[in-house]
C-alpha cells in the first residue's frame, strides 16, 4: 500500500508541477489549450477541430471497424463521484485514488451520479448507425462488480456492449495502449494526454475529447497539444 500510496503521490506532484502542459512521459509538440482557454477566448485557427458528421463522412463506405471511447470525462462527466470519494476517503488530498474501498464505491454504484456526455451520446450513435464494435476503456482501478458496464450499457442504449476495461493506470507505461491494440481498435476517443499516445502507441488515432472546465480532474490539459483532432463542442 506504501509503494501503491507513494506512485499516487508522485503521478500528482508530476501534474501540478507540469501545469497545464503535456503528459510528463511525451513532451506537446503543439502550443495546445485548455477548455477554459477556448471558452474564453474562442477557437484559434491552427487547432484541427472536426465534428462527428466529418467522422461519419469519412468512414462512409468503409467497413465495421472497432473503436474506443475513456470513461471519465469523455463518455462521463463523473466529478461528482471524484469529489465524493475525496471527501470521504481523504478531504483535501489524492490518497483517496490508491484506496481500493473508494474504487469499489465509484464502479460499483456511484457511477449513478455521473451525467452522460452529449459528445459521447453523438459518438456512440454514430458508430452504432455504422454497426461499429465499441469498447470502453478506463484507467480506473477494477473492482468485483459490473455496474458501470450496465450503466453505460443502458445509458448509451448500446446494442453489443462488450465489459468495461479497467487497464488501471501508471506512471511510467501506457496501460491502455495493450487492450486498443488487442481489439484492433482504429479510433480511440479520450480527454487526456495519455489517451492520445495510447491510441498512437497501438497503431490508432486518438482524437480529442474537451475535458469540461469544471472537471474536477485538475490541471485541465491542452487541447491539441500533440497535433491531435479535437471534436467541436466536446467539452459537454
Amino acid at each position: 500500500m506504501q509503494k501503491t500510496l507513494l506512485v499516487t503521490s508522485l503521478l500528482v506532484s508530476a501534474l501540478v508541477s507540469t501545469g497545464a502542459n503535456a503528459d510528463p512521459k511525451t513532451p506537446g509538440t503543439h502550443k495546445g489549450y485548455s477548455t477554459i482557454e477556448l471558452v474564453n477566448n474562442g477557437i484559434p485557427k491552427d487547432l484541427k477541430m472536426i465534428t462527428v458528421d466529418d467522422i461519419k463522412n469519412e468512414l462512409k463506405g468503409k467497413g465495421h471497424i472497432a473503436v474506443g471511447l475513456d470513461v471519465d470525462d469523455t463518455t462521463l462527466f463523473s466529478s461528482p463521484v471524484f469529489y465524493r470519494g475525496q471527501q470521504e476517503f481523504s478531504p483535501g488530498g489524492y490518497s483517496y485514488l490508491s484506496n481500493q474501498k473508494f474504487w469499489d464505491k465509484a464502479n460499483c454504484g456511484w457511477d449513478a451520479f455521473s451525467m452522460p456526455k452529449e459528445i459521447a451520446k453523438k459518438i456512440i450513435a454514430m458508430h452504432q448507425e455504422r454497426g461499429d464494435d465499441i469498447y470502453f476503456i478506463t484507467a480506473r482501478t477494477p473492482s468485483k462488480c459490473h455496474f458501470t458496464t450496465d450503466y453505460l450499457k443502458k445509458t448509451f442504449h448500446i446494442k453489443n456492449m462488450h465489459d468495461v476495461i479497467f487497464s488501471g493506470s501508471s506512471h511510467t507505461k501506457y496501460m491502455k495502449t495493450q487492450y486498443i491494440k488487442a481489439n484492433n481498435i482504429k479510433i480511440y476517443y479520450g480527454d487526456a494526454d495519455g489517451d492520445i499516445i495510447s491510441a498512437r502507441k497501438a497503431g490508432a488515432e486518438g482524437i480529442r475529447v474537451m475535458r469540461s472546465a469544471n472537471s474536477s480532474y485538475k490541471p485541465i490539459p491542452k487541447n491539441g497539444i500533440y497535433g491531435e483532432r479535437i471534436l467541436k463542442d466536446s467539452q459537454y
